[in-house]
């Protein structure tokens, strides 16, 4: 465990050590919004505690490393389901996060891809169920953008506000915390939709 640590820690050094940083950053958030099974927190913590003057820049890069993955998986949804959506979700296998989130997304559309992108749900079965569905891509854009932004902008204010110590937190607490926000942006979320339709 020590030496895997350590190799991490080099790793992490070795890309903020190198002037293509915010490229290598986005490029890893892009992979784990595809198919990296890695939390790109674990990267991201510790670059946004060394780098506190370009904190969030940090989460903006990752922020749109991630919406470029979606828009391609969006994009697979839309025109390849049959041959590259279907392999990727057995390949992943997110079989059953497919299907229940398939009967959520049916329901409440938006409200489900920004719940998911919060959630400690696979990101992937929101961006291929949204671009089978033909599900606007401006919105589906739009939610990702608000889930993500949550995500990672969090994460720097909480990074700049209490340093390192932020990593050990997230490790202990990701499950709990992804879930009480998720439960919050879903009540708020139906909240607004119940008053909308009221209004209307």
């Amino acid at each position: 465990m020590a030496i895997k640590n350590k190799r991490t820690k080099q790793w992490i050094e070795r890309i903020n050590g190198s002037k293509n940083m915010l490229w290598l950053l986005g490029t890893l958030s892009f992979l784990e919004t595809i198919i990296l099974p890695i939390p790109i927190e674990l990267v991201l913590i510790p670059l946004m505690a060394a780098n506190k003057q370009r904190i969030w820049l940090l989460a903006t890069v990752t922020t749109a490393g991630c919406l470029v993955a979606s828009l391609v998986g969006y994009g697979v949804g839309m025109l390849l389901f049959q041959s590259i959506g279907t392999w990727f979700i057995e390949f992943m296998g997110m079989q059953n996060s497919y299907q229940a989130f398939q009967t959520f997304f049916d329901q409440y559309g938006f409200i489900a891809i920004l719940c998911i992108g919060i959630l400690p749900i696979p990101f992937q079965v929101a961006m291929i169920t949204a671009g089978l569905s033909g599900y606007p891509v401006l919105l589906f854009v739009l939610a990702a953008l608000i889930a993500r932004g949550v995500r990672y902008f969090g994460l720097a204010w909480l990074v700049h506000r209490f340093g390192h110590r932020v990593l050990v937190l997230w490790k202990r607490h990701a499950l709990v915390t992804s879930l009480v926000a998720g439960m919050v942006v879903l009540v708020l979320a139906l909240g607004m939709q119940a008053l909308a339709g009221l209004i209307i």
